[in-house]
């Protein structure tokens, strides 16, 4: 007995030292188009802070390499499907990427508008990555205004894998992606932390903020879901940033497209 527990306890050492002499995962990450036009900037403040009818608007979606494994972080409109829409679609991209559809093991949304999501079907072999209560009102008998039921069909149906988070999720295991939880602008909105090796942490905040001036002045859009939790994460991620010494991506302003290297380049 005391043999097998001495093998034992031998035997769980070297595997902890080996799962440690792993070497860890490249990570990278590229900005994919998405979309591009403008939007009228008093809309997003109800406090009435901004007075400019017509300012660049932009839409951005995300690819992450994990070693062998991929993520999809948003997929924008679907082409043809208003001004905004991109003229590339995001399976060109992944194509010119040497990257197929089947590839991608996981989609994280940030949550369920028509231009984070008009292009998911590009990936139905991927794993949906989703907040609850963001799935709750999509797959409600009257779904909240304003979601893309369309866009999700195939993992309504059944079709599709999906995991829906109560809070935040450690993506691949190692904590260099991890998508949070920071609801406000919809029930269960989220952002995503890659912790890239060469230009560190990156925060790619969906649409908890739409420009430098609601992230940076805590303005909240009158159509948002929730004053108060949009104000509670914005000051969650203005947290991380400053814990982390974040790079923080506003992924409708076109401001901070320059914070990443441009199509095909990948940030490390």
């Amino acid at each position: 007995m005391r043999q097998t527990l001495h093998a034992l306890v031998i035997a769980s050492a070297f595997g902890a030292l080996s799962a440690a002499a792993q070497p860890a995962a490249e990570l990278t990450l590229t900005r994919l188009e998405c979309g591009n036009g403008f939007n009228d900037q008093r809309r997003f403040s109800d406090t009435f802070a901004y007075t400019e009818p017509r300012v660049p608007f932009t839409f951005s979606c995300y690819l992450i390499r994990h070693g062998d494994e991929y993520m999809l972080w948003d997929t924008g409109y679907l082409p043809g499907s208003n001004p905004n829409a991109p003229t590339v679609t995001l399976l060109d991209q992944l194509t010119q990427l040497k990257v197929k559809p089947e590839q991608v093991k996981f989609v994280g949304i940030s949550h369920f508008h028509a231009d984070h999501t008009g292009q998911l079907n590009t990936v139905p072999n991927a794993t949906l990555l989703i907040g609850e209560r963001e799935w709750a009102a999509l797959t409600a008998p009257k779904p909240m205004a304003g979601a893309n039921v369309a866009g999700f069909t195939h993992w309504i149906s059944g079709g599709g894998k999906l995991e829906t988070q109560a809070a935040d999720k450690d993506v691949f295991g190692d904590g260099t992606v991890v998508v949070l939880r920071t609801p406000g602008h919809t029930p269960g909105h989220q952002a995503l932390l890659v912790r890239l090796k060469e230009k560190g942490p990156v925060l790619l905040i969906g649409d908890a903020a739409h420009f430098h001036e609601n992230y940076q002045n805590n303005g909240v859009p009158g159509f948002n879901y929730d004053r108060a939790e949009t104000l509670a994460s914005l000051d969650r991620l203005k947290q991380i940033e400053k814990n982390l010494k974040a790079t923080v991506i506003i992924q409708h302003d076109p401001r901070d497209i320059g914070k990443l290297p441009a199509f095909p380049a990948a940030a490390r």
